[in-house]
């Protein structure tokens, strides 16, 4: 059973080894913020952190995850403080939000390896697809993202949820960490 670290929770999946990481992800520890968009990579609505780097999870089997750190929308914060969230409410660069979570976790991986991010190196780190055309709106939320997290700026654009994470994980438990003694 492929063991790995999901949010900074040890996870192990009793999935077949050649489980695409977006389906243990959205089927197995209850984490749906990680979207299924095409399935061959294209999209990149499946984006999620893997030691750090943005990768789509539907390329990623879990056996190909084990033992790796996986950041999912859901653990980048659990009050929308990073400042790629706060950023991209700020800047309006939402519409439907269908592609927002890949776009944040490919945006919070440029912005954690340079956080001063050119226009040209923003548009190739996250290459997400958008319906909605939010792409001029992107770059410039990035940037502004890259300014809170030089503490050059402070954004308080979204409010926090209002239920506290102890409370939503009581609603719908996500993640469930496994049993030490087995």
């Amino acid at each position: 059973m492929p063991r790995m670290t999901l949010n900074d929770q040890p996870i192990e999946f009793d999935m077949a080894p050649d489980t695409p990481l977006l389906w243990a992800i959205r089927d197995a520890a209850n984490l749906t913020g990680t979207k299924y968009g095409c399935g061959v990579g294209d999209c990149a609505s499946c984006m999620v952190m893997v030691d750090g780097e943005a990768l789509r999870s539907c390329l990623i089997t879990i056996a190909e995850a084990e033992g790796r750190f996986i950041t999912t929308i859901e653990g980048l914060s659990r009050d929308r403080s990073h400042p790629v969230q706060q950023a991209l409410v700020a800047e309006q660069a939402i519409q439907c939000g269908f592609c927002t979570p890949g776009i944040a976790i490919a945006a919070a991986a440029l912005i954690a390896r340079n956080a001063d991010p050119s226009k040209e190196e923003i548009e190739e780190a996250i290459p997400n697809l958008c319906r909605c055309g939010v792409y001029p709106r992107l770059v410039k939320a990035v940037q502004r993202a890259g300014r809170v997290a030089r503490r050059q700026e402070t954004i308080s654009a979204a409010p926090a949820p209002g239920i506290s994470a102890e409370d939503a994980a009581g609603e719908v438990p996500a993640i469930t960490p496994p049993d030490p003694q087995t």
